[in-house]
């Protein structure tokens, strides 16, 4: 059961150095489109998979530069005892230091033996797969896998085109369940012969006048064929094989017939079945095809649970779904930058698994917006639905996603923002200023790179809204907030907050007196936030708010209230 203890790619395709040591379980690869996902499980693929040859282009090579040789180096460990022998491999053995990722050249006490084996293709596009160790490294001719080492260290690949794995052609997945093989080459041959002839006998009425001038002219041309031409299936195009044979199921429906995601839980069944022969499973897009519910199968067919590790898993996704059924320690962030990528593991802590669990699509996304409660992530998007109705480009185009942290600690909103800071993530923090976060904390923040937005004067978001809006969005405010909420409890939480001195028909009349005075806003603010019963605390309700009456009255609101909202806008989209 042979793992892969340490990927090495150089100039191949959008990557241009690339070193990772993965886990020997499930590794899921998460990032934004075109960030090298596919790249590294096809680097993979054409190192270690069983061909002799490769089909290479120009455009294979990082930047067009033929200049620069591509290389993939894979380290593989848990090696059998045929990969150990020191009459075979012994000039190539080396060791692997699991808690530095290097490799040495030399194996000894403490560290993992293990081979190198690197895939190399210079300008001439001609490809040499060979074993690699620096003692050996100018010995010519390189020294490769013998050819069965190498069959049984082949990666499995789910794909679009499940039909080789589902008949005993050569490296499939049936041919490594079991050692029994099918000695039927007598009776396939048989059947072939038996099908040319009856179709002959079928077919020549049919095609008479065409096989009487085939037959007419190869005489006057004196082509021989005998006394007349006649129509039978192609030999080679009945001759049989081991792919011949095929599973089938009792009505005898080919199952290469299933559907993508029926077939992909089928195979992945079987190498889970076959994994004592090959271990390795390369997976792209594994969500394809399937629901949620058979999605979760595949993934415990592959092992996602199992602390055995079954199966070593490379995978990439863009589903919710995956990340919600694996750890954070099995996924990773692929984060390029001038050709040089790395694979950021994303980890388990409190923070980040809980986050994975509420907001998986916070790691699918290109920048993350955190909010300390549901009534910020509510008025972001309201605005964006807004002015994404007006003609602009929506947040969502820029690939930001929300986080809700869900109020409380003044600190947990920092915490979650920098779990995602660690990943290489844009992040931006959108702040109450009613409680006063730890300073270092926010400065810590900060100095990582971090965009913060806090409200004014020790405010909570529903503070500055009644500070900040003119008198009739005020009075649109309350409105809405009497529709949301029970009968009888707007007025109810004006009394509780005024200690009785007030009531809702007094604001309202404050509002025609004063349009509506600075210590009526100051109450109504407050009012309006009590904790499990406030008018807007929810997604659903602020956001609404923010789309329907904010949005178009923002131009005649508080500056100081704008102005941070419209920056946090056009920060989320500078760099989309």
């Amino acid at each position: 059961m042979a793992r892969i203890r340490k990927v090495e790619i150089r100039n191949f395709r959008s990557i241009r150095s690339l070193d990772w040591c993965p886990t020997a379980g499930v590794n899921c690869l998460i990032g934004p489109g075109d960030s090298g996902k596919s790249t590294i499980l096809d680097a993979i693929d054409l190192c270690l998979g069983a061909r002799r040859n490769l089909a290479v282009a120009d455009t294979d090579f990082f930047g067009l530069d033929v200049t620069q040789d591509i290389c993939v180096a894979l380290t593989l460990g848990a090696l059998p005892d045929t990969l150990k022998n020191i009459d075979a491999y012994g000039e190539y053995l080396r060791g692997f230091d699991s808690t530095t990722g290097s490799v040495e050249d030399e194996p000894r006490k403490g560290l993992e033996t293990v081979l190198t084996l690197r895939l190399t293709v210079k300008a001439d596009l001609e490809p040499l797969w060979a074993l690699y160790s620096d003692r050996t490294a100018a010995v010519e001719p390189s020294r490769g896998l013998g050819w069965k080492d190498r069959m049984a260290l082949a990666p499995a690949r789910l794909g679009n085109h499940p039909s080789s794995n589902l008949s005993w052609t050569r490296g499939s997945v049936l041919n490594r369940l079991s050692d029994e093989r099918a000695d039927v080459g007598s009776e396939l041959a048989s059947a072939a012969r038996e099908a040319r002839a009856g179709f002959g006998a079928k077919a020549a009425p049919q095609l008479a006048g065409t096989l009487k001038t085939v037959t007419k002219t190869a005489h006057d041309l004196g082509v021989p064929l005998g006394a007349s031409a006649t129509a039978l299936l192609d030999a080679h195009s009945v001759s049989f094989g081991d792919g011949a044979i095929s599973l089938h199921s009792e009505s005898g429906i080919p199952l290469r017939s299933l559907g993508t995601g029926s077939s992909r839980l089928l195979i992945a069944g079987l190498h889970r079945a076959a994994a004592e022969a090959a271990s390795i499973v390369l997976v792209d897009e594994i969500e394809l095809g399937l629901e949620p519910h058979r999605l979760t199968r595949l993934l415990g067919s592959l092992g996602s649970k199992d602390k055995s590790l079954p199966l070593q898993v490379f995978m990439t996704t863009h589903s919710p779904v995956v990340l919600r059924e694996l750890s954070g320690a099995q996924f990773y962030v692929v984060r390029p930058a001038d050709g040089v990528h790395n694979v950021l593991q994303v980890g388990s802590g409190d923070d980040v698994q809980s986050t994975i669990r509420c907001f998986p699509e916070a790691f699918l996304a290109r920048t993350v917006i955190v909010c300390e409660g549901a009534s910020e992530v509510g008025l972001i998007r309201g605005l964006d639905d807004y002015w994404a109705a007006s003609g602009y480009a929506s947040l969502q185009a820029a690939g930001v996603s929300y986080v809700d942290t869900g109020g409380g600690d003044a600190d947990r909103c920092f915490y979650r923002a920098e779990a995602f800071q660690k990943l290489g993530y844009r992040v931006a923090a959108v702040q109450d200023n009613d409680k006063t976060p730890t300073p270092a904390v926010v400065a810590k923040f900060v100095d990582a790179g971090g965009y913060l937005v806090a409200w004014r004067d020790g405010r909570a978001l529903e503070d500055e809204l009644f500070m900040s809006v003119p008198p009739a969005v005020v009075s649109a405010l309350i409105g809405r907030a009497i529709e949301l909420t029970e009968d009888g409890l707007v007025d109810q939480h004006i009394k509780t907050k005024s200690s009785g001195k007030a009531n809702l028909a007094a604001v309202l009349q404050d509002g025609n007196d004063a349009g509506f005075s600075a210590a009526a806003r100051k109450l109504l603010g407050e009012s309006s936030r009590i904790r499990k019963a406030g008018w807007f605390k929810s997604i659903d309700k602020m956001e609404g708010v923010a789309r329907d009456i904010l949005g178009p009255n923002l131009d005649a609101c508080d500056p100081g209230f704008v102005g941070p909202v419209r920056s946090l806008f056009t920060w989320a989209h500078t760099h989309a």
